[in-house]
């Protein structure tokens, strides 16, 4: 394995971040923080407990798991698409490293930020809301296969966009929709009738779920479900990111 390629793309990409650390870290983080003031705060300590858990602390998961999916897929599709779009992309490429240690740099970067973020986000949670975390092994091995899956679906979307209101088509009309329809707010059994069941077909509800399961213990499906839903969905993206790679789609000139 080249180590000084992927250490030379890792580097690359964590000094963007830093070079934006307005953009990068603080709008995130403040934006979730107006979250947890108006939800958790404000609203919360007006609404009933859920599952034997106050509404603020309920929600810190999904609220949580809102960004992390959100940057994840942001970091990893900006940082492959700009040497798309100014062509440096062909130096990568006729460089001697493989497409894994492509992908390793990239991705890692991207979970990295992510992962970053997200401690910032428990940080400042703490100060609006009381929250606890019974499984911590779960919950951090939630937040690293999250953080590299969707770093990886985000990797294999700035690969296929070709243009900039492309790399925000899938984050806005798709993972935000999602995310907010997953339980981010609520337990999917508040929902009445069938609407309960349907739900069960959104992939979201079981990354919000099992994430909240090592928080408080409750959850909406069983926690061993959550954990192969995400293995399966990061397997899937690494199928599609090699098959890119090996077909030279969207790629080559």
């Amino acid at each position: 394995m080249n180590l000084y390629g992927v250490k030379a793309i890792y580097k690359f990409e964590m000094a963007r971040a830093f070079r934006t650390l307005m953009q990068s870290i603080a709008s995130p983080v403040l934006s979730t923080a107006l979250y947890f003031i108006v939800f958790g705060a404000a609203i919360g300590s007006r609404m009933g407990d859920i599952d034997g858990v106050s509404y603020g602390a309920f929600i810190v998961p999904g609220l949580l798991m809102m960004a992390l999916l959100g940057q994840s897929v942001s970091n990893a599709s900006f940082g492959i698409y700009m040497p798309k779009w100014s062509g440096t992309i062909y130096e990568i490429m006729s460089a001697p490293v493989s497409y894994f240690e492509v992908i390793l740099g990239y991705v890692g970067a991207a979970a990295t930020k992510t992962l970053i973020l997200s401690v910032l986000i428990l940080i400042t949670a703490r100060f609006f809301v009381e929250y606890q975390i019974q499984h911590p092994f779960w919950m951090v091995l939630f937040l690293i296969l999250t953080a590299v899956t969707f770093s990886m679906f985000g990797f294999i979307i700035g690969l296929w966009a070709d243009g900039f209101e492309k790399l925000q088509i899938i984050p806005l009309m798709v993972i935000t929709p999602l995310t907010f329809l997953g339980g981010a707010f609520y337990s999917i059994h508040m929902l009445p009738g069938i609407w309960s069941k349907v739900a069960l077909f959104n992939p979201v509800v079981y990354l919000i779920s099992g994430f909240r399961w090592s928080f408080y213990g409750v959850a909406d499906v069983n926690h061993y479900i959550s954990l192969f839903t995400i293995l399966f969905i990061l397997v899937l993206c690494a199928l599609v990111v090699s098959w890119m790679f090996r077909t030279g789609y969207k790629l080559r000139p």
